[in-house]
């Protein structure tokens, strides 16, 4: 066998270099053509050494900075290379194409690198590994199942419908959660500059008029003066740290672990973060058991893909049991933090052996309770905030209003 040097461009333009091992000239033409690649040169000899994959994968201070690709990038990403593969064009051109139309630069670093290292044999699952700041597990389970079982455009289609679903989860609890936030930022903002700018204002009028100030003005007054001074500093940076403190605590394991244990037992909030990790974990083993990924490392993926430490920990220690012979609902049963319902369903798909379809089912319907809860969730705020900002605007007007009567009696 001899090696031969193919000298092509990609479709954005660009020369690249593709080592081909042939018995001869016209093998290795044959060979190109298979893959698709037009050749605009073909000779014997050893190939200019690439780039460095470590080095590519490798992240300077800039490349932090760098957008990622969000769920919704990843699901178009999915769904243009199915149908790209699924019409029959070479999967090397198919990411050409898709890194030629890329506008994010990290995402297009990443595309441009999978085409050259498909183009020098490797499979693509294995080229996804050198970026995991692009590709998560998920993604490349699904390829890698694809490449497998010869159905990469049936996987894909599946990744990004899995995907899309869970942009869509992700939708449904920024805007039930979004909306209440946004309006009480608004509220404190309305309220922290009224008592700043404006009750100073009417402080000296009403001290220039000789006004007596009753109790509740006397303290919205006494607030403002507050404000004012450098203990304001001082409260703005305590908060700060506060929060810096709570951000490192987070980001302990024990840490997460006990905020997310809170965070499940809230009132209405935790159920709606239940009921939307159990839609999450079974919309997810169902698509990854369904293309083909062993159990184990289904649940594996979707342990890291939870959101919540106190469930992730429940479905690692599920994983253990499950390697020790035990059925998977039965573990789980045993951790109890996924609904009774949901547990049965799996139950039942394990006995009639249709576990996918059954946690298919599951999906739909918590996917269903997700979206009404979090519509019912709005509903409810959206009155409640309404109020607030009222309370808090009317406090300010009526502090500022009340020493009129007394100015009214002075001059009568």
């Amino acid at each position: 066998m001899a090696s031969f040097i193919a000298t092509y461009q990609t479709s954005g333009g660009q020369a690249r270099q593709l080592r081909v091992e042939a018995s001869d000239l016209l093998d290795a033409k044959r060979q190109l053509r298979r893959r698709g690649i037009l050749a605009t040169k073909l000779e014997a000899g050893i190939a200019a050494p690439g780039p460095n994959k470590a080095a590519g994968a490798s992240q300077t201070w800039q490349q932090w900075l760098e957008a990622k690709p969000s769920i919704r990038d990843k699901a178009l990403f999915a769904n243009k290379l199915a149908a790209l593969v699924d019409a029959g064009v070479p999967i090397v051109r198919s990411l050409d194409l898709m890194a030629a139309q890329q506008t994010k630069p990290l995402f297009k670093r990443a595309l441009q690198s999978l085409s050259s290292d498909v183009n020098q044999g490797g499979s693509l699952g294995a080229a996804m590994r050198l970026w995991p700041q692009v590709f998560d597990k998920l993604t490349i389970a699904m390829v890698e199942a694809g490449e497998a079982g010869g159905v990469m455009d049936e996987s894909l289609k599946r990744l990004a419908k899995l995907l899309e679903d869970n942009a869509k989860l992700q939708n449904q609890i920024k805007g039930a959660l979004g909306y209440p936030v946004a309006v009480l930022v608004i509220a404190v903002s309305v309220f922290l500059g009224m008592t700043i700018f404006l009750i100073p204002t009417f402080a000296g009028i009403f001290e220039d008029l000789g006004a007596e100030l009753p109790l509740f003005t006397q303290m919205m007054v006494d607030l403002s003066k507050l404000l004012r001074s450098s203990f304001s500093l001082f409260l703005a940076g305590g908060l700060l740290v506060a929060a810096w403190l709570f951000g490192r605590f987070y980001a302990t394991p024990q840490g997460r672990r006990r905020v997310d244990g809170e965070l499940l037992k809230l009132p209405v909030f935790g159920d709606l973060l239940q009921k939307t990790a159990t839609a999450k974990f079974c919309r997810t083993f169902s698509s990854l058991t369904r293309a083909g990924v062993p159990i184990l490392l289904s649940l594996e993926i979707v342990r890291e893909t939870a959101g919540n430490a106190v469930i992730a920990d429940a479905i690692s220690q599920s994983r253990t049991d499950v390697q020790e012979g035990i059925p998977l609902s039965l573990a789980l049963a045993r951790k109890k933090v996924f609904p009774e319902m949901a547990l049965s369903m799996l139950a039942i798909g394990e006995e009639t052996g249709g576990m996918d379809t059954m946690l298919s089912k599951v999906a739909d319907f918590y996917e269903d309770e997700v979206g009404a809860t979090a519509k019912a969730l709005t509903a409810m705020l959206e009155p409640a905030m309404i109020v607030i900002v009222g309370l808090i605007v009317g406090s300010i007007l009526l502090a500022m209003y009340l020493p009129m009567f007394s100015v009214f009696e002075k001059i009568r």
